[in-house]
């Protein structure tokens, strides 16, 4: 028998399932839904059953919006500028664009990118539905926004590969060097990326 009761123990590893929770983070949490009101933890558990089933995805860009909606907010808010796309390859990550209030266009959610060793490829991608917006002739710039590493550079160039009968022009979020860091902590790859990208003072 375990030190703990079986339902706390098996919440904590519930929450260790999760990513970035470790065993340390999984009991602080589970001790503190066990010592709050139990409507906190009734409210944690209906959010967790209905993530599934009060959610879906938009028809045209992918992105999550509430279940029985065909578009998400940002396809159907006119105000967005459709004739740019940016493509992005995780819902969160349009989330993270939003948080600016820099962009005025739409995006288009891949749901992964490239990954021969996680035996991730082009058909488990929303690259094709990417194809089909952009043969409507609508689209003018699509901004490839995948994360700068192995898996989303090559998702980039494949996407290059398969517009590039298209009249778009294609762009790439530019990379280098963040606020405030200093150059002899840079890694190589970011300085080689930074000096590439360099702009006119």
């Amino acid at each position: 028998m375990g030190l703990l009761p079986e339902p706390l123990e098996d919440l904590i590893l519930a929450f260790e399932r999760l990513p970035g929770i470790g065993p340390k983070t999984a009991s602080r949490l589970a001790f503190f839904l066990l010592r709050a009101p139990s409507e906190v933890s009734d409210d944690l558990a209906e959010a967790l059953r209905d993530i599934h089933s009060a959610t879906g995805l938009c028809s045209v860009c992918f992105n999550i919006t509430t279940a029985g909606h065909e578009l998400c907010e940002i396809c159907s808010n006119e105000d967005r500028d459709p004739t740019v796309l940016c493509v992005v390859e995780d819902p969160m990550d349009v989330l993270a664009l939003e948080r600016t209030s820099g962009f005025s266009g739409r995006y288009h959610v891949l749901h992964g990118a490239l990954s021969p060793i996680e035996g991730i490829g082009p058909d488990d991608l929303r690259v094709d539905e990417l194809v089909e917006r952009v043969k409507t002739g609508v689209v003018k710039e699509i901004i490839v926004a995948t994360n700068p590493s192995m898996e989303g550079d090559a998702t980039a160039l494949y996407i290059r590969q398969r517009l590039e009968q298209f009249p778009v022009r294609l762009t790439r979020l530019a990379r280098g060097l963040p606020v405030g860091g200093d150059l002899e902590y840079a890694d190589q790859n970011t300085l080689l990326r930074a000096l590439s990208g360099r702009q006119a003072l």
